[in-house]
């Protein structure tokens, strides 16, 4: 088992190229590997989408998934705004539980560019969190001003994409 950081950081991985969320499973499963216990809290997630498949078969990480799972267009439902608001309850339970090494807000920007949560509940999530929890928010729209509570901060920067071609999402590869 590895041993627990005297100090986790937080981590903020936004822009409008891909790999936020894979960037984030990646370091979970490098944690999880190394013994440490990890909760990904998806926003705007709810299914057995590839990655909820095989973090079933990990034992040490837990995934909590938070959306209706389905695309957001326009105003949200007041059925988003009760599902986000009962993900970052359970979100900050677990941050401030210390039961954690690691958790995940997956597509947490996103649900703050949507309104379905806000800003100073984020921000006062990191200023509680327990001083060994290390934080990973992912998703396009960071609002800058939410970049100066982070430690790490990484802009996947899109350069080409096969949707631009017509490509639609595969299931493996972007889901």
């Amino acid at each position: 088992m590895a041993k627990r950081s005297e100090k986790g950081l937080v981590h903020i991985y936004t822009g409008s190229g891909k790999g936020k969320t894979t960037a984030a499973l990646g370091l979970a499963l490098r944690a999880a590997g190394s013994g440490l216990k990890v909760c990904i809290h998806q926003f705007m997630k709810n299914g057995l989408y590839g990655e909820a498949r095989a973090i079933a078969k990990i034992k040490n990480i837990r995934l909590v998934q938070c959306g209706r799972g389905c695309l957001i267009k326009g105003k949200p439902k007041v059925m988003d705004l009760e599902c986000a608001a009962r993900g970052l309850a359970k979100a900050r339970k677990d941050v401030k539980s210390g039961r954690y090494d690691l958790v995940v807000l997956d597509e947490a920007n996103i649900a703050l560019k949507l309104g379905l949560i806000e800003k100073e509940d984020i921000i006062d999530m990191i200023k509680h969190k327990r001083r060994k929890v290390e934080l990973v928010l992912t998703g396009r729209y960071c609002p800058r001003s939410l970049l100066k509570y982070a430690d790490l901060v990484t802009e996947m920067k899109k350069i080409k994409h096969p949707f631009d071609n017509g490509v639609s999402a595969r299931r493996g590869i972007e889901f």
